[in-house]
C-alpha cells in the first residue's frame, strides 16, 4: 500500500501549471518584448529563493470517465522569496491566462498575499500586468449571471500601506482593478513604451468619442508627469533593480528600524567645489542633485518621482550607512517653488519616511508657493496646506540644512517650528516673510514713475530759523531709521525732521513699533533718500531673524531688514517728490 500515484498525480498537475496559457500565448507575450510572471519571478527574487503558495489553484476539465483532461492555472502568482537575503512576499500577474480576467483569477490568492505580507509584517512586492482581478464579459457567460462589484483584498491594501513597504511594478497593460493596485504602493514603475495604466482600455474609451492609442492613453510619460507612478525605466531588468535598491532602505514593517549598511566613503570626505555651488547673483540657478551627490554616502541617492512636481527634489540616500529621506528644491522648476503637484509630491514623501521611521534631512531652497493665475486655478494653498500639516505631523528627526531661498509660508514649512530641530545655514543663506522684489506695492503720487539720480537740496522750517539740507554729491552708503538712540549724523536733517524727509539716523539705528524692535542691517540706495517704518502686530512675531532682500525697482539697490510683522517703505526725492513702496512682509 503507497501514496505514489496521488504523489505522481500532483506532479502531473504541477506540469500542467507550468504551461500557463500555453505555448501560443506564451510566444504572443515574448514578441511583444515581456517576460512571463515566472521568468520575472527568477530574475527578481535570490536565486531558489521562490516558494510558491496555491500553486495548483485553477480550473480543472474532466472527460466522461471522470479523468483530469486540462488545467488551467489560476491568473495569480505569489508565494514568499528573498531580495538580497531578506523575505518579502510577492504577487504576480500571469497575462498568458485570461489576460488578467476576473474569470481566470481565484480572488483567494490575490486576498491571500495582502494578508501574509500584513500578518507576517514582510515587504510586498507586486508585479502588476492585465485588469489584476478586474471582471469580464466571460464572467458573464460563464457564470450566467452579474454581480455588485467589490474590490478583493482592499482592506488588506489599505492596511499595508501603513505598516510594511509596498512596492509595485506595472510590466504591461494595466486596467480598472489592476490600475488601482499599482497607485496603491510606496513606490511604483512603469516600463517606457511597453507599460500602460488606464481606468478602461482604448476599446471603451472609443465608445465615449475618443479614439487613442494604449500609449496615448496612459503610457509612462504620462502616469509619471501626473503623479499616478513614481518613476519609469527603460526594462524590466532596470524596473527589478530598482525594486531592489529601493527596499534595501526601508524596515520589513513599521515595527522595525531600517538597517545601517558598511559605508566605504569617509565621513571627513570634502568637496572643495561646493563653496561655488550656489551663484552669488540669485538669479542664477545650480544643480541641487550634484549638491546632494556630494553630501551623501557616495551613489547612495535614489531619487522618487523626478518627472512630477518637478520644483520639489525627493528620495532616499545614506549617511555614513544609515537610510535617510531627502528632500531639496530644484531651482531649475519655478525657483524651487512649490506647486500643488509639488505639494502634493511632498507630503507623500513626508507620509514614508514617517511611517517607516526614516530621518528627514532637507536642503532647503524655496522661495514659497508659486503665485499667479494657474497656480490659483489649481488650488495650490489647499495642497501646500495639506503638506504642511504633513510635515507638523511628522515624529521623525528632522535637519534643515538653508542652501538658499526660505521665503514665505511654504519656505516656513522646512521645518517643524514647534519641535527640537536641527537647522544649519550655508552662507548663501537668503529668507524672511518674503523677497522684497515679490511684496513690493508700488504707490506713486505722480503719474509716472521717476526717480532722479541728480542732487537736491530740501529746505525744512524750523521754529527758528530755515535749515537747508544738501545732498552730498558723493553717492553715500546711509543707515538710517525712523527713531535714532545716537546723534544725527553731521551734515544730515536733525532727529526732528519729518519722517519722509532725509534720513536722521547713524549706523546701527533702530526702529520701535508696539513695543517689538526691527533692526537695520543694511540700506543702500544709490543716494537715494529712503525711510524704513516698521510695524508690528502682536500676533505676527517671530522667534528668528527675518531676512527682507531684492532689488527695488529702479534703483538696482539691495535692502537688508531684520523685521517680523509688517513693513512699509517710503521712498523720497528730495522734498516735493516721492515714492511710496509697501512692503507685506
Amino acid at each position: 500500500m503507497t501514496w505514489k500515484p496521488e504523489i505522481e498525480e500532483l506532479r502531473r498537475r504541477s506540469a500542467m501549471i507550468e504551461k500557463m496559457g500555453g505555448p501560443d500565448k506564451i510566444k504572443r507575450q515574448h514578441d511583444a518584448g515581456r517576460l512571463t510572471v515566472r521568468e520575472r519571478l527568477k530574475l527578481l527574487l535570490d536565486e531558489g529563493s521562490f516558494h510558491e503558495i496555491g500553486a495548483l489553484a485553477g480550473r480543472a476539465e474532466y472527460d466522461e470517465n471522470g479523468e483530469l483532461i486540462e488545467l488551467r492555472p489560476s491568473n495569480t502568482v505569489f508565494g514568499r522569496g528573498k531580495l538580497e537575503g531578506r523575505p518579502v512576499i510577492v504577487s504576480g500577474d500571469d497575462f498568458t491566462v485570461r489576460g488578467g480576467a476576473a474569470d481566470a483569477s481565484i480572488k483567494a490568492k490575490q486576498i491571500m498575499a495582502e494578508q501574509m505580507a500584513n500578518e507576517l509584517r514582510l515587504p510586498l512586492v507586486r508585479l502588476i500586468e492585465g485588469t489584476g482581478g478586474g471582471g469580464s464579459v466571460k464572467t458573464l457567460e460563464v457564470d450566467g449571471r452579474t454581480y455588485l462589484p467589490a474590490n478583493p483584498a482592499w482592506e488588506w491594501v489599505v492596511d499595508n500601506m501603513s505598516q510594511v513597504p509596498v512596492v509595485a511594478l506595472a510590466l504591461g497593460p494595466v486596467a480598472g482593478l489592476g490600475a488601482a493596485r499599482a497607485v496603491a504602493s510606496h513606490y511604483s514603475l512603469m516600463i517606457k513604451d511597453q507599460s500602460q495604466l488606464f481606468v478602461a482600455g482604448p476599446p471603451v474609451v472609443a465608445r465615449t468619442g475618443e479614439a487613442v492609442d494604449k500609449e496615448g492613453l496612459g503610457g509612462s510619460a504620462i502616469h509619471t508627469r501626473n503623479g499616478a507612478i513614481d518613476d519609469e525605466v527603460a526594462s524590466e531588468e532596470e524596473a527589478f533593480e530598482r525594486t531592489r535598491r529601493f527596499l534595501s532602505y526601508l524596515p520589513p514593517s513599521v515595527f522595525e528600524l531600517a538597517d545601517r549598511r558598511p559605508c566605504d566613503d569617509p565621513v571627513e570626505r570634502r568637496d572643495d567645489w561646493l563653496i561655488d555651488a550656489v551663484p552669488r547673483d540669485n538669479r542664477k540657478v545650480y544643480k541641487m542633485r550634484k549638491i546632494i551627490e556630494a553630501v551623501v554616502d557616495a551613489g547612495s541617492f535614489i531619487e522618487m518621482g523626478k518627472f512630477y512636481g518637478r520644483s520639489a527634489i525627493t528620495g532616499l540616500a545614506r549617511l555614513d550607512g544609515w537610510p535617510v529621506a531627502l528632500l531639496a528644491g530644484d531651482p531649475y522648476f519655478f525657483g524651487a517653488g512649490w506647486t500643488a503637484d509639488a505639494s502634493n509630491k511632498v507630503t507623500r514623501f513626508v507620509d514614508l519616511a514617517d511611517t517607516f521611521h526614516l530621518p528627514v534631512v532637507h536642503l532647503v531652497d524655496n522661495p514659497g508657493f508659486v503665485i499667479g493665475t494657474d497656480a490659483e486655478k489649481a488650488a495650490t494653498i489647499r495642497h501646500g496646506a495639506r503638506t504642511l500639516s504633513a510635515i507638523y505631523q511628522a515624529n521623525v528627526p528632522w535637519c534643515s540644512v538653508i542652501i538658499r531661498r526660505v521665503f514665505g509660508v511654504a519656505g516656513a514649512g522646512h521645518t517643524n517650528a514647534a519641535r527640537l530641530k536641527y537647522r544649519y545655514a550655508w552662507p548663501s543663506s537668503d529668507w524672511g516673510s518674503l523677497p522684497i522684489e515679490g511684496g513690493i506695492e508700488r504707490r506713486p503720487t505722480s503719474p509716472t514713475w521717476r526717480l532722479r539720480r541728480t542732487p537736491r537740496r530740501c529746505t525744512r522750517k524750523s521754529s527758528n530759523a530755515s535749515t537747508t539740507c544738501a545732498r552730498p554729491s558723493a553717492r553715500p552708503r546711509p543707515f538710517w531709521s525712523r527713531r535714532s538712540s545716537t546723534p544725527a549724523t553731521p551734515g544730515r536733517c536733525s532727529a526732528s525732521s519729518p519722517t519722509w524727509r532725509r534720513p536722521c539716523a547713524s549706523p546701527g539705528g533702530a526702529v520701535t513699533g508696539s513695543g517689538l524692535s526691527a533692526h537695520l542691517l543694511r540700506a543702500e540706495q544709490d543716494g537715494y533718500s529712503a525711510q524704513f517704518l516698521a510695524y508690528f502686530a502682536p500676533n505676527r512675531w517671530y522667534d528668528r531673524l527675518t531676512r527682507l532682500s531684492g532689488k527695488l525697482p529702479g534703483t538696482g539697490s539691495g535692502v537688508y531688514l531684520a523685521a517680523g510683522g509688517m513693513a512699509a517703505i517710503h521712498l523720497g526725492c528730495g522734498c516735493r517728490r516721492r515714492q511710496r513702496l509697501c512692503l507685506w512682509a
